[in-house]
């Protein structure tokens, strides 16, 4: 991006104009200077003092000669910005670089650089750029950091240009700005075995698909090297021409991670709210079944399904893993509470099909949401919940170490049902609870009669 500090005069409304620029850039310093020049000469005529009038006439100049000056100094500066990283988890740093530029042939005189951050990434970097030779180069740098998720506006690039007695300064500003994205902290998960089901249903089905494997229906034309034993003479007479069989598609084992964002199902707001931490267990477990190979995807109370392509809105074997996990980063980025006051959308799409393994983290649920939830289980080959009750985020229970009653009785009917559902104590660190679930997902398992190695279950 190219900046001129100044522009030539076409008319008399542009030079009006500029005069009141010019003007307006006075520091307190050149006011000052103009204030009292004015009043030297004020003083000289009721006085009588020539020599008066002459001091008072050169204090008077000398801001108005700057800021002339300055209005028409002409600078070519290119500016750049770069963000190292352009995603960052919440709570860690961002640096920025800013390069500047004098594409012109006259050295520039002191310039000061401001570039516009949000509050919530700190105080406005300031800086003080010497004299920058024709074609010269400078490059500064500083850190961001946020707390809180969200995507955040870098810029535009500030450029102050003062003359050499600080009587005059003008802004001008830089048109492109750049975006940070601040994502949910991402915590390592062990490798567990919740994936399969002792029934060898759900996700163990599809597990088996994967290591028999199954041509795809669909027929490509014949290419040099094909086997002759794969051509597929139905569609060779319908189409004309040689057509075989493709090769196999594996299917990857599935895993739909829901996320209940209903605004009345949480209570409490900032980075230690319980809808903070189940934002930031959704990313955790989205990022590590991407990891195990699987194909992922983030799934709402609203029905709105991410990444949102590929078979049935999963992340397909033809998109890279970062790809898919960067696009469901920048939604968590900047999720937030729904309107919505049931999950009958999100059971209408998990009940189009089988959606493998279904990670769930819940808000409150009433008696109606939690017999919704309960069914959600039925075309899931696995299903583990992490119910929150956020009254015991906002104040501290009586027995911090056991979930209320209500809670208490959402758990035993999802349990009912067939769900590995655990509470949600606050302070409760994803990695143990991820533990809980796979020791009480292996004791189910153990007591439906000993099937944990028929499922075909695959490491989550």
């Amino acid at each position: 991006m190219t900046l001129g500090a100044a522009s030539a005069d076409t008319g008399r409304s542009d030079r009006s104009g500029g005069v009141r620029t010019a003007l307006a850039g006075l520091t307190t310093r050149g006011r000052s200077f103009l204030a009292a020049g004015l009043a030297a000469a004020v003083c000289a005529y009721v006085l009588g003092q020539p020599d008066l009038l002459r001091v008072g006439m050169l204090l008077a100049a000398l801001p108005l000669i700057c800021a002339a000056v300055l209005f028409r100094t002409r600078y070519r500066v290119a500016g750049s910005r770069r963000l190292s990283p352009g995603r960052v988890p919440a709570g860690s740093e961002a640096r920025v670089h800013l390069r500047m530029d004098n594409v012109s042939r006259l050295p520039t005189g002191l310039l000061m650089l401001q570039d516009r951050v949000p509050y919530v990434l700190g105080p406005r970097p300031r800086f003080v750029l010497d004299r920058v030779e024709a074609g010269g180069r400078r490059e500064v740098s500083y850190r961001v950091r946020s707390d809180l998720r969200g995507r955040y506006p870098l810029g535009p690039l500030q450029l102050r240009l003062t003359d050499p007695f600080g009587m005059c300064e003008l802004t001008r500003s830089f048109s492109s700005s750049d975006t940070l994205t601040v994502i949910p902290r991402v915590e390592a998960l062990p490798p567990v075995r919740l994936a399969g089901e002792a029934k060898g249903y759900g996700d163990g089905r599809q597990r088996s698909l994967a290591l028999a494997g199954e041509d795809d229906v669909i027929p490509r034309g014949y290419r040099y090297g094909d086997d002759l034993r794969r051509v597929h003479w139905r569609s060779t007479a319908r189409y004309g021409e040689l057509m075989v069989r493709r090769e196999e598609q594996p299917q990857r084992s599935r895993c739909t991670v829901l996320l209940d964002t209903r605004g009345l199902a949480y209570h409490g707001a900032g980075p230690d709210s319980a809808f903070e931490w189940a934002v930031g267990g959704a990313a955790s477990v989205l990022v590590h079944m991407l990891e195990r190979g699987f194909s992922v995807r983030l799934l709402t109370d609203t029905g709105n399904s991410v990444p949102g392509e590929g078979a049935d809105g999963f992340a397909g074997a033809n998109q890279e893993s970062a790809d898919a996990a960067g696009l469901m980063m920048d939604t968590l980025a900047v999720i937030d509470h729904s309107d919505g006051t049931g999950l009958s959308r999100a059971y209408d799409v998990l009940r189009g099909g089988n959606e493998g393994l279904l990670v769930a983290f819940f808000g409150d649920l009433d008696e109606e949401q939690a017999a919704v939830a309960a069914r959600m289980r039925q075309r899931s080959g696995g299903a583990v919940a992490f119910l929150l009750d956020s009254e015991t985020w906002v104040r501290e229970p009586i027995t911090p170490s056991h979930p209320m009653k209500g809670q208490e009785e959402r758990l035993r009917m999802l349990r009912e049902a067939g769900w590995t559902a655990l509470g949600v104590p606050r302070g409760t660190s994803l990695e143990a609870l991820w533990r809980q679930a796979d020791r009480e997902r292996s004791g189910v398992v153990t007591a439906a009669g000993g099937t944990a190695g028929r499922g075909g279950g695959g490491t989550a």
